[in-house]
């Protein structure tokens, strides 16, 4: 896993976070659906990029 990778993976997670937060905070629960998903995806895009790194060796 490149580092570029890492870091627009757990950016991703911190901004989903922060919607999820947000919408917590206005009482959105769209936000905090979104913020859920974005927190989601950026975890599955982890486990792909571990499983490629697991192969590499």
């Amino acid at each position: 896993m490149g580092i570029g990778d890492k870091i627009s993976n757990a950016a991703e997670d911190l901004g989903g976070k922060a919607k999820e937060a947000f919408g917590k905070a206005t009482d959105d629960d769209e936000k905090v659906a979104e913020g859920k998903g974005d927190q989601a995806s950026a975890g599955v895009k982890k486990v792909g990029e571990d499983v490629k790194d697991v192969f590499k060796n």
